[in-house]
């Protein structure tokens, strides 16, 4: 099994394609005002976004995008405009984690984990 897509939630499709085109995923599917579908730039998973009238309740989605280059990319980032709530940081788990929010609140880490990833010190078998 393989994960194909997430599909969040939006109130403005079209800007939020915009924040995540800033983020540096290639729109693949636009059927904008209702639907668009990007591929990552690495790996074979794609992220897609479907037009809501109302937003779930609580604290939303929280979404990792993984990049080796993570403080390159928060700086590249930065200059483009993006805002972060948390600036690169080492975490306990072995991940470096950056965060910011989305158009529609949903939680996005951008994050480099390298072999912790998958196989972390205390990984069961």
């Amino acid at each position: 099994m393989d994960l194909n897509q997430i599909t969040i939630p939006s109130l403005d499709v079209e800007k939020a394609t915009e924040f995540y085109k800033t983020l540096g995923l290639h729109l693949i599917v636009d059927a904008i005002p209702r639907y668009v579908r990007f591929e990552c730039p690495d790996g074979n998973s794609t992220f897609s976004i479907h037009k809501v009238d109302t937003l779930p309740k609580g604290d939303g989605i929280t979404i990792y995008f993984e990049d080796d280059n993570l403080d390159n990319l928060v700086s590249k980032l930065q200059k483009k405009g993006i805002s972060f709530t948390q600036l690169p940081e080492d975490q306990s788990y072995l991940w470096r984690e950056a965060r910011l929010q989305g158009l529609d609140g949903n939680n996005i880490i951008l994050f480099h984990a390298g072999k912790n990833r998958k196989n972390p010190p205390w990984r069961i078998n």
